[in-house]
């Protein structure tokens, strides 16, 4: 298969670009998604740390909206993360990210997608980017970005191909991120809002649970210093319930006598795709054992980002630490130095503490612990394991929390995502080259999707 390679403007009808301009936001309205709602690990945008725009400001203020077909482009933070708009359109864009529209005449639109999530185009968005601190890719050189285009039966191949996995891999996130709302539901239930407590207080049952673990609950509060509390629990200090934490590192790229162990290094922008299954962006780079020794991820430990955040974006982002999620590398694994490595007490704390970290997060609360400098926001660790206050409960509430909520987030089924991207991202340069042909990869993929 040969293909003609097409500057990336020559392929487009619009260019929806609303960067350079602040937009008046509110809490309520239509969603205005930021970069970090952008993740090639998706196939659609994610709505997170989402702000909203009243719909006067939606009708007048942008130049333009995206459109259902239309790509999301990332051009700043980290250049060249692309999703796909589905349709409805339920959400608006602002700065620091574009929306191209593919002209379907020229090219197909889903072979567009795929090409510009491909490792050649990938590579040229990374040698072409400025900045150091936080890098950008400029609109005046899209014209520069060339895109293979191959015949238009090879395009349709490519494109149906991409996406169709695409599509099935997004089903299985979503019903990931069911299972995490679940846990997260569970978890404000129990220990923020006290509901069983509650109920059993008013001489109700507790909603939807058994016998057997209503009765774990007390059925009242009790005074403390830091307020009313379930009787016979506590408030205890973030940093209390951990035994061990220490910052990342980033080590090199190459090894040499100094960082002789290959390392997987998560950062702060792995998190999300690692939460939804994906793997493919965490750098492998070489760190010294001796480092390695106090930093290496084991199962129940936690992720924190605490630096690389922005005036859109709080740092505080967390992982959860499983045993399927480290089984994904060939390599030890440790957090970046923009990151922390948290060490709960025990593994049923760690799990509260996860979903802790997760509510709080959401809630918009760890802009309380940001402290803004050169642009980047960083996260005050130690003034937030000292104030930031958990709800402890008794073991047997603990214990039972843990049972429950450990299947909904250990990702065991994560594997099939990470089967299905590892075997897509491995054919599409294959097919976009021409190394692989039509013929030959229709019988690979007999029997992969249902």
């Amino acid at each position: 298969m040969s293909s003609e390679w097409v500057p990336f403007t020559k392929l487009l009808t619009k260019i929806v670009d609303n960067r350079g301009k602040t937009c008046p936001v509110g809490d309520a309205g239509i969603p205005l998604i930021a970069t970090n709602c952008i993740t090639n690990g998706a196939l659609y945008p994610t709505y997170n740390t989402t702000r909203f725009v009243a719909q006067d400001t939606y009708d007048t203020w942008f130049r333009g909206h995206p459109e259902p077909g239309d790509i999301l482009f990332v051009c700043k933070g980290s250049p060249g993360r692309t999703n796909w708009v589905r349709d409805p359109v339920d959400f608006c864009i602002a700065q620091d990210m574009v929306a191209v529209r593919a002209n379907s005449e020229r090219i197909y639109p889903k072979y567009l997608f795929a090409a510009l999530r491909s490792s050649d185009v990938l590579a040229q968005i990374d040698n072409m980017h400025v900045g150091t601190m936080i890098p950008h890719f400029k609109k005046g050189d899209f014209d520069k970005l060339k895109i293979p285009v191959p015949t238009r039966a090879e395009q349709e191949f490519i494109g149906d191909f991409y996406f169709t996995f695409s599509e099935r891999i997004e089903h299985l996130r979503e019903t990931n991120a069911t299972l995490e709302a679940i846990a997260q539901a569970l978890f404000k239930s129990w220990f923020v809002d006290f509901d069983p407590v509650r109920a059993k207080q008013e001489g109700r049952s507790p909603e939807g649970m058994d016998e057997a673990t209503a009765a774990l609950f007390p059925d009242g509060f009790e005074e403390s210093e830091l307020g009313l509390v379930p009787r016979g629990w506590r408030f205890a200090q973030f940093g209390q319930l951990l035994s061990h934490t220490i910052g990342g590192d980033w080590g090199a790229e190459t090894p040499d006598d100094k960082n002789d162990t290959q390392v997987a290094i998560v950062r702060g922008t792995d998190i999300p795709d690692l939460r939804a299954g994906g793997k493919n962006r965490v750098p492998i780079r070489f760190t010294p054992s001796k480092k390695l020794l106090t930093r290496k991820l084991q199962h129940g430990d936690i992720v924190l980002e605490v630096s690389g955040g922005s005036k859109d974006q709080p740092t505080g982002r967390a992982l959860y630490v499983t045993d399927s999620l480290l089984g994904q590398f060939n390599c030890p694994v440790e957090p970046a130095s923009f990151c922390r490595l948290l060490r709960p007490n025990t593994e049923d704390l760690g799990v509260l503490l996860g979903q802790h970290l997760s509510y709080i997060y959401e809630l918009g609360k760890t802009w309380e612990y940001q402290n803004q400098s050169t642009g980047i926001a960083n996260f005050q660790t130690t003034h937030f394991l000292e104030t930031e206050l958990v709800a402890v409960p008794s073991d047997n509430v603990l214990s039972e929390f843990s049972s429950i909520v450990r299947p909904l987030i250990g990702r065991s089924h994560l594997s099939q995502i990470q089967r299905l991207a590892e075997l897509r991202d491995t054919l599409l340069p294959r097919l976009i080259s021409g190394q692989l042909r039509l013929p030959e990869t229709r019988a690979q993929l007999e029997g992969v999707l249902p």
